[in-house]
């Protein structure tokens, strides 16, 4: 407990983005990428989560290898057949300890086993894979990654299980006790990489004094903070050093080879945030591409909701009840079939994305072709909270580096982990081993 409280939007202001403070102990309350070859673009990597899982009886393809076909769930990816690889018989094994839902999602990018906590000592034991990227490569674009979502982070602690609902908000960690910020407004993205990406007159002297400014007040509410939270904002301001290189380039262009690939107008600028759902995704997924075709960054994170979401899907014809509720179907036919819908939602939503990347051209390929976009879960069936033989698929060829085309079967529960490692190949950012990898994952890369 703290006799200094502080707001959960807390935030600092400086360098063109707002930073929003990481978990502290003093927000508790009183009570309780690289780029491709000759003649291509850089690579992407983008993962976008589907929370709650999928009709597991419907999801695995038939037939394996490049002789395969599609079940009804992934009728949407049909027309990038030839960009897809669908990994089958992958899990993480840290996920298994733990009931529900939130050792899944929070582990999912990080093939660690999170803390269990109902307080704020969050940890994920790790950094995710997009992270690992971005340490990697983040510094030869303005943003070094971007993190997005729809709902704000949940608070509070799920009864049913004895976890802090912060966990369910989570998918990108730069570090074991600092999830990233995700930012849910399409409108305040655009003027993210508006300003990232076009640097005018003398901002980057007037960011340099609002960064400056930011450390000051950092650096007082630090002296007011408990010791465990004094570890966690040193953590934190560790990574305000990528906004200052990012300063330093801007002011100093002759010191940077990054330029715009295409030219952001501010006259396509969203209004904010829609009433309507499905109207909120449809621009995120254009922020993304957006950010991509841009180059102002090449690696982002985007959840499609939190996990454990109750997302009414009645705008689907068919769809009766919340997305949760139809995840714990029971077997009711009328609630698996509610199920399958929101399922067919979601891959449309990501077939969008893969529709826009691939309309947008750069030298003789498209974004698509330079790009690794995964789409998945942390758990299966929503029924059973199954974390084996996860749903997942990637599109895109990474600028010709992965073995598109193909539905890959592994032994039952191999490494998620060796996934994560041949993605980070694909990407050109390398590591000898990721969490719990045994090697590179069979047939992925080219």
């Amino acid at each position: 407990m703290t006799k200094f409280p502080i707001s959960r939007r807390t935030v600092l202001r400086g360098a063109g983005v707002t930073l929003a403070l990481p978990w502290l102990e003093a927000m508790h309350p009183a009570k309780a990428a690289t780029t491709g070859a000759k003649g291509k673009g850089p690579v992407r990597l983008a993962a976008l989560y589907m929370p709650n899982g999928v009709r597991e009886d419907m999801w695995t393809p038939e037939g394996k290898g490049r002789d395969f076909r599609l079940t009804n769930i992934m009728a949407p990816l049909e027309k990038f057949k030839d960009y897809l690889i669908i990994p089958t018989n992958l899990w993480n094994a840290g996920s298994l300890t733990g009931d529900g839902h939130y050792v899944k999602i929070s582990g999912w990018l990080t093939s660690t086993t999170i803390t269990k906590t109902q307080g704020v000592d969050i940890s994920c034991n790790g950094i995710s894979m997009d992270q690992v990227a971005a340490q990697k490569a983040g510094r030869a674009t303005p943003l070094p990654s971007l993190e997005l979502g729809i709902t704000p982070v949940s608070t509070g602690v799920d009864r049913n299980v004895g976890y802090t609902r912060v966990y369910g908000a989570h998918i990108a960690w730069s570090g074991p006790t600092n999830p990233l910020a995700r930012e849910i407004n399409p409108r305040l993205v655009f003027e993210r990489l508006f300003r990232a990406g076009q640097p005018q007159g003398d901002s980057a002297k007037q960011d340099r004094l609002l960064l400056d400014l930011v450390l000051d007040d950092a650096k007082a509410l630090r002296q007011k903070l408990g010791a465990s939270d004094r570890i966690r904002m040193d953590e934190y301001l560790s990574g305000v050093r990528s906004l200052e290189d990012r300063i330093e380039r801007a002011s100093s262009p002759e010191k940077s080879h990054w330029k715009a690939r295409v030219k952001l107008h501010e006259d396509a600028k969203p209004e904010g945030i829609p009433k309507d759902y499905a109207m909120h995704v449809r621009l995120m997924m254009d922020m993304i591409a957006l950010a991509f075709h841009s180059d102002t960054t090449r690696i982002c994170t985007f959840m499609f909701a939190n996990e454990v979401s109750n997302q009414s899907f009645q705008f689907i014809d068919g769809v009766k009840g919340g997305h949760h509720d139809m995840s714990h179907h029971q077997s009711d036919p009328e609630k698996l079939a509610s199920y399958r819908l929101i399922n067919i939602w979601h891959l449309q939503q990501y077939a969008y994305l893969l529709e826009k990347l691939r309309a947008m051209q750069e030298a003789d390929s498209n974004v698509l072709d330079n790009s690794v976009i995964l789409c998945g879960a942390g758990i299966r069936d929503g029924n059973k909270h199954d974390p084996h033989n996860l749903p997942l698929v990637l599109a895109g060829k990474a600028g010709g580096r992965l073995a598109t085309g193909q539905h890959l079967v592994y032994e039952k529960d191999s490494p998620l982990s060796n996934l994560w490692l041949s993605i980070l190949e694909a990407f050109g950012t390398p590591v000898e081993k990721f969490a719990d990898s045994t090697g590179h994952a069979a047939g992925v890369l080219a």
